[in-house]
Order: C-alpha cells, then structure tokens, then sequence
C-alpha cells in the first residue's frame, strides 16, 4: 500500500500511516449489533429515528423517539479511552453518562433492559 492510500486500522479508525486518524467509526460487526437494537425498539415503537456522526475523535449514533427532539440515548465510541474507563460511553435523554465498558454488548444492556419492559 502506498503512503497515500488510506488504511483500515482495527478499532474502525480510518488513517493515513504515521498520522492522526482521518476518522472513527463503527466495525461492521458493532454496526450489526447497534442497527439490530435499534430495529427491536423501533418494532417496540420506542424509537423513530437515528443519526450517526463520525469524527476524528469519536464515533456516534444516536437514536430519536421523535425526529424534532433530543436523543432519547446515544452511544459513543472514543478509540482513545480504550486503555482508560473504556471505549465505549452510553448517555441517557438528558446527557448524563447510563454506562463506561470496554464491551458494546454491555453498555448496550441499560437498553436492553428498558426493551424487555416494553414488550
């Protein structure tokens, strides 16, 4: 590969060799998992709407009861923290912090929760 060609890093950071990362995002595999949640709540009829944002320094999906309003709860990937309190941050409607880890499968358990009390 030529030193201007983009690489895939594991974690999803996209990056050019010997530089700062372009931008993170989400592995096929942890996209899988988020959209299949996400499409158990909108069957729920708890969710309506999401937006993905993808940085250099974080990646983030956010899912939306209505489309005019906050996130109802939103899920951060920061590839730096991955040595510290986790990768991974889940924050409630009104941005408090729900769950740290170093698993998406269990910051995404406050959720799960939630969608076995819906149904």
């Amino acid at each position: 590969m030529s030193a201007n060609a983009g690489s895939h890093i594991p974690g999803s950071v996209i990056a050019f060799p010997g530089r700062q990362p372009l931008q993170v995002g989400f592995a096929r595999e942890e996209l899988g998992r988020i959209m299949d949640l996400y499409g158990r709540m909108v069957s729920a009829g708890e969710w309506r709407d999401y937006a993905m944002d993808f940085t250099r320094d974080f990646a983030t999906f956010a899912a939306f009861r209505r489309a005019a309003e906050r996130p109802q709860a939103r899920l951060e990937k920061r590839p730096a923290l991955r040595a510290k309190q986790g990768m991974w941050t889940l924050f409630g409607e009104q941005g408090q912090i729900l769950k740290r880890g170093h698993e998406l499968a269990g910051v995404l358990a406050p959720i799960e929760r939630r969608l076995l009390k819906a149904v």
